[in-house]
């Protein structure tokens, strides 16, 4: 699938040529290009940014916008530091991992105040806890981050794991699977199938990432202040109104994108992003959206070391800047 950019949104409503002519035109006026590759699929968990493209938040930044998506095969940080995008959409833990190891990465801001993917059990499960004596199922990168976490708090076991390749049908035939995912996504396939479930979110339990984070390279960020911050300020703009007004306009986009991406299943993802109060966080809600906080990075460098995810020495501050969504400014309201 092609990605998506200011030139495919304008064919799909007024042709080719026209649309050739007015990307051309879009260039002519000074418009700033520039790409962002997601971590995955297009799908309601990234509305925002197909929103500000559909709405014209970016382009009346200032910004030429094209939005390429990732998946299981697409590593966006090594396109980043190719130079093949300006912004992927990245993960707290992720990032410092990167600067452990000598890569110029810098978040510049968070889509959501926390990170929301949980794990799903089969009912009556009450919490966590009832994850002993499950088979669990996670993705190789989880054993990285949530994991180490998850085992020590509630006392499980590296026996109980098995490889999740995001077939769900272990979890429809056996009570006792649990696997990780999103309210936002895999939930709706579990309800589709009729099966009694119940999602419990990491962040509830004191797992303190931010999600959905936009990062550039320090590079980039140096030399480009204002753009990052007008990217910032769009790529808000669309998120409250994607999660606040009309997501249609989005929607026609992730849908253009990504066709498995049903209008039920992306309005189930959207009533759960709603619910989860991602863009404020449920408590100390934010003011002004995309903003981070030093102690919120320091809680999560402190977590990683807790768990033997991160070397004690690694210059965490250098993994993020405060500065661009501060600036961007984009109230919550």
């Amino acid at each position: 699938m092609l990605p998506i950019t200011r030139r495919t949104l304008l064919a799909g409503q007024a042709g080719a040529i026209a649309a050739f002519g007015l990307s051309r035109a879009a260039r002519a006026s000074g418009l700033r290009p520039l790409t962002i590759n997601l971590a995955w699929y297009a799908q309601a968990p990234v509305g925002g940014f197909y929103q500000a493209l559909a709405r014209g938040f970016y382009r009346d930044a200032g910004l030429d916008v094209t939005i390429a998506m990732g998946g299981p095969q697409v590593n966006a940080v090594q396109l980043m530091l190719a130079g093949r995008c300006d912004f992927i959409t990245g993960y707290d833990f992720q990032t410092l991992n990167g600067v452990a190891r000598g890569m110029p990465l810098l978040t510049v801001g968070a889509s959501f105040q926390h990170d929301v993917q949980g794990m799903i059990l089969h009912q009556p499960a009450a919490s966590l806890a009832d994850l002993k004596g499950k088979r669990i199922l996670i993705a190789s990168s989880s054993h990285q981050t949530f994991w180490p976490w998850l085992s020590k708090r509630y006392g499980l076991s590296d026996t109980q794991l098995a490889p999740y390749t995001f077939n769900l049908q272990p979890f429809f035939t056996s009570p006792d699977v649990a696997f990780q995912g999103y309210a936002s996504s895999e939930m709706f396939d579990v309800h589709k199938a009729g099966i009694p479930a119940a999602f419990f979110q990491f962040s509830d339990a004191g797992y303190p990432p931010y999600g959905t984070t936009i990062v550039t390279t320090k590079p980039f960020a140096g030399a480009n202040s204002s753009v990052v911050t007008a990217f910032i300020r769009a790529t808000m703009l669309g998120w409250r109104d994607y999660l606040h007004g009309d997501p249609g306009p989005g929607n026609a986009l992730i849908r253009q994108a990504s066709s498995k991406e049903s209008p039920e299943r992306i309005a189930f993802g959207i009533d759960a992003l709603r619910t989860a109060q991602v863009l404020t966080g449920k408590t100390d809600p934010v003011a002004k959206l995309g903003t981070m906080t030093a102690a919120r990075w320091q809680a999560t460098r402190d977590f990683m070391v807790a768990n033997g995810l991160l070397a004690a020495d690694v210059p965490w501050q250098d993994a993020f800047s405060t500065r661009f969504a501060d600036e961007a400014a984009v109230s919550a309201a």
